[in-house]
């Protein structure tokens, strides 16, 4: 029975990992279709977008199977991160369609006349996917908390490009509809590496066994004679 366990726990490791190859692959493929205008390539994550989903079908299905096995806390945690990180997964293959939608619509469009950083904010939100799958499979929290604030410096990002583009439109309104497709692929990205941060507090908690989702320093209370 321990074998089988055991042998269960590999395989479920074995899909999460091939699930984050797909998902960081439909990202990368997505943001070149965007930037290269790469209609054929955005036809491609989006048809890919259906084996990143049975991922998850298979993982929940394998994980569910484990949980009425597992001996030990440490496994019934590893089993339970799983499935949360397959549905980050999902939800990160999800953004990556919606980026190849845009890319579809913008290829058949005059390109904008604007200058983007898309490609660093697709670079830092890939970088922190890629970090937090190998803080997972190290099993390394201190990095997994180092991923964690950085999640800021996108949001950041994604709100200059969103400030930049809201000025073109404005500028020149014959754009609107191009430019928003280009506000919706930033915001998918900043929703990634929003993905990307979830899995880096999965790992905190696989490793340490607490849950630093929500951790917001309140503000000390008002005196009442105040």
């Amino acid at each position: 029975m321990e074998n089988q366990f055991e042998a269960g726990l590999g395989d479920l490791r074995q899909k999460v990992l091939l699930m984050a190859s797909r998902a960081e692959a439909a990202v990368n493929d997505s943001v070149q279709a965007l930037m290269q205008r790469n209609y054929d390539l955005a036809l491609k994550v989006r048809a890919a977008d259906d084996i990143i989903d049975q991922f998850e079908i298979e993982i929940d299905e394998l994980a569910l199977q484990l949980l009425t096995k597992a001996p030990l806390a440490s496994n019934l945690r590893l089993v339970t991160v799983a499935m949360k990180v397959s549905q980050n997964l999902e939800r990160i293959g999800d953004e990556a369609t919606k980026i190849a939608k845009r890319a579809c619509d913008l290829s058949q469009e005059p390109p904008v006349k604007i200058v983007l950083d898309l490609p660093r904010l697709a670079g830092m939100a890939l970088a922190m996917v890629k970090d937090a799958l190998d803080a997972l499979v190290q099993r390394d929290s201190a990095a997994a908390r180092a991923i964690v604030p950085r999640d800021r410096q996108v949001d950041a990002l994604n709100r200059e490009m969103h400030a930049a583009l809201a000025q073109h439109m404005m500028e020149h309104p014959d754009t609107i509809s191009r430019c928003l497709h280009w506000i919706v692929a930033a915001k998918s990205l900043e929703r990634i590496a929003d993905h990307a941060k979830n899995i880096a507090e999965e790992v905190v908690y696989l490793c340490e066994a607490q849950d630093i989702r929500h951790n917001v320093k309140k503000p000390a209370a008002t005196p009442l004679n105040q």
